[in-house]
């Protein structure tokens, strides 16, 4: 016994702690989501009476509903835009050799240590002029919302991708090329099913990221049909926060929803990684 505790039991011991620690947050915030008084100062463990209405409040009393949609088609598409983008991105560094293609991706690395943040006055200015010439994509538009995220996201995700690229051997390119594949057939045919892995890792941290994004959001966002989760639930305990509290813990566990399903369907690309064997023979 002595022995299993010093070798192996110890490292059980260890991981019960990290489990606890980690699980606390959720139970906390599932109890206090579950607790019908609602508030921060009467939430237990196991609340007395647990219900669903503050989900029911949340559904009814907010705009939690259109909330969600905005976030959702918000994150997919810059989701989804920002892969393809910096995959063609990634694929012109990585296998083409051009004048300026060291300074490019220098440039790319050295935007990417200032926070986007930094220019929002800059860009506060510049969507002011858009929203009067082009409202469609101007403030309170998801559509002007998209094409600011993805400004932000290119620059790691192209790194990111053409690391990966590098990976692939060059022989199969000149196999395509030999045979009468373009640049484009080579690339959607060829090296993007072998790269799927990190499509699906980008594609994943892309739409946690702009699906939690609130400072940017919050600025470009006024109006009550056009906020985001972030945003919008940032207003339910922006002034009282004890008194609101149920109806957010019960909005963070609907917010989780999304991402879950995401990593489920992405869960296959990252875990097998589809270049194996890509070469043998």
């Amino acid at each position: 016994m002595t022995k299993w505790l010093a070798r192996v039991g110890w490292r059980h011991g260890v991981a019960l702690l990290a489990l606890v620690f980690s699980l606390f947050p959720i139970v906390f915030v599932l109890s206090a989501a579950l607790n019908p008084l609602g508030t921060l100062s009467s939430t237990e463990a196991v609340p007395t009476g647990a219900s669903l209405g503050n989900f029911a409040n949340l559904l009814a009393d907010t705009d939690f509903a259109r909330w969600f949609g905005n976030s959702v088609l918000i994150a997919g598409v810059s989701a989804v835009a920002s892969v393809f983008l910096s995959a063609l991105a990634a694929y012109a560094f990585s296998r083409m050799r051009f004048r300026g293609r060291r300074i490019g991706l220098l440039a790319l690395l050295l935007i990417q240590m200032f926070p986007q943040f930094l220019a929002i006055v800059a860009i506060f200015l510049m969507f002011s002029t858009i929203t009067d010439l082009w409202p469609a994509i101007g403030f309170n538009q998801a559509w002007g919302l998209i094409l600011l995220y993805l400004g932000g996201a290119l620059g790691v995700n192209t790194w990111l991708m053409k690391g990966f690229f590098d990976t692939v051997p060059r022989e199969l390119d000149e196999s395509a090329t030999m045979d009468g594949a373009s640049h484009a057939q080579t690339f959607f045919r060829i090296l993007l099913p072998l790269v799927a892995p990190i499509l699906a890792v980008t594609g994943l941290l892309a739409f946690i990221g702009t699906i939690n994004e609130f400072l940017i959001a919050n600025v470009f966002l006024t109006d009550t049909g056009a906020k985001t989760l972030s945003v919008g639930m940032y207003g339910l305990v922006a002034g009282e926060r004890n008194n609101n509290f149920g109806m957010f813990c019960a909005g963070t566990l609907l917010t989780a929803v999304p991402t879950v399903l995401v990593f489920q369907v992405l869960q296959r690309y990252i875990v097998n990684g589809l270049t194996a064997g890509a070469v043998k023979g």
